[in-house]
């Protein structure tokens, strides 16, 4: 059931349109992640909702009740913000008690509510200490807390783990899933990275100059991307361009291989270019790998990742990457050597605009 509704969302900064026509529902208990570039329009909408900006067109809903015209106070909303933003004179107690306070709850309430907050995010231990004392990750769980304590009816979250490094990044992002999922509280997150969208979120809105080129599951995003933009954002990945050979047939070639594709190539003829799209881990050149489609090209260069390999080998004029697994037995192919790059038909995809 809809319970954010966002419709014909705009907003301009005098000449300048940051967010054209932006339409979208968001059902109660929802984990959704705007993903894009900066500039792309994501955390003014992310704004827009709090109340800190206001559209210059379209509407704002939640549940039921417009919120358009209403100031960020009059709004039930919980917010945590990059820095932080924690009030350095007051302990960890207090900061989480800071919104029930100035909402005028009884002592009794605060204290029992702030208890609650605090074994949740696993700091009951710390509730005397001051923001100074505590590591960054530390903090950004006091200020998701305090954002939680009133009971919010959307939680908005405004690239809340960049200024954490990697591994408290990965840890902090799956202990905020799990208290989303615990609370059952609609959300909002915005983030420019893919990992972090793709691994917690319900749907994802992957914004393009202050459009939604694609809102999806993450595999939908990762696996079918609508748009150009949407294949080269999310994850890594081949662009190929090809020759349409037969249009009926479904046929095209990469230099002077043929392949015959799964999906319908549509409205082109004979030696129109049309582009694909290809995920590294698709292909193998094990032995017996699957596949009902192959490519024989040259490899130019191999690069070390750790748990993968990654190795680029040209086919005509096309460099195509393929990933992989690391392990103790793995000889990788030479630079020079002509391999055979193995993968399904439906692993390639037709990108269409």
């Amino acid at each position: 059931m809809s319970f954010l509704t966002l419709s014909n969302i705009q907003k301009s900064f005098g000449p300048v349109q940051v967010v054209k026509d932006f339409n979208m529902t968001i059902d109660k208990g929802e984990f959704v992640s705007f993903l894009g570039p900066s500039g792309c329009g994501k955390t003014t909408i992310l704004r827009m909702i709090a109340g800190f900006e206001a559209p210059s067109g379209g509407s704002i809903t939640i549940g039921g009740k417009s919120q358009t015209n209403l100031k960020p106070n009059q709004r039930n909303i919980g917010m945590v913000f990059q820095a932080y933003a924690l009030f350095p004179n007051m302990n960890v107690a207090d900061n989480v008690a800071f919104g029930l306070k100035v909402a005028g709850k009884p002592a009794a309430e605060i204290e029992a509510r702030v208890k609650e907050m605090l074994g949740l995010i696993k700091l009951d231990h710390l509730a005397e200490r001051y923001p100074y004392q505590m590591s960054g990750g530390q903090q950004q769980r006091v200020a998701l807390a305090r954002a939680l304590a009133p009971k919010p009816q959307v939680l908005l979250l405004d690239e809340p783990l960049s200024a954490l490094d990697a591994k408290i990044r990965v840890s902090l992002r799956e202990e905020i899933r799990m208290i989303q999922q615990q609370l059952g509280i609609t959300t909002v997150f915005v983030t420019h990275d893919q990992e972090e969208a793709l691994s917690i979120s319900d749907r994802i809105v992957v914004m393009n100059a202050g459009r939604a080129d694609q809102i999806g599951t993450p595999f939908e995003i990762y696996n079918k991307p609508a748009t150009r933009f949407v294949a080269s954002f999310v994850g890594t990945l081949n662009l190929i361009e090809a020759k349409v050979v037969d249009t009926a047939a479904n046929r095209i070639s990469i230099g002077d291989q043929g392949i015959t594709l799964r999906e319908p190539l549509g409205a082109v003829k004979a030696g129109d270019t049309v582009s694909l799209a290809l995920r590294p881990e698709a292909g193998s050149i094990a032995e017996g790998a699957k596949g009902d489609t192959a490519l024989t090209g040259t490899v130019i260069a191999s690069n070390f990742l750790g748990s993968v390999i990654r190795t680029r080998m040209k086919v005509g004029d096309a460099v195509i990457s393929f990933d992989m697994f690391n392990g103790p037995g793995l000889v990788p192919p030479a630079v020079g050597e002509t391999v055979t790059l193995r993968f399904t038909a439906s692993d390639l995809l037709i990108i269409r605009e």
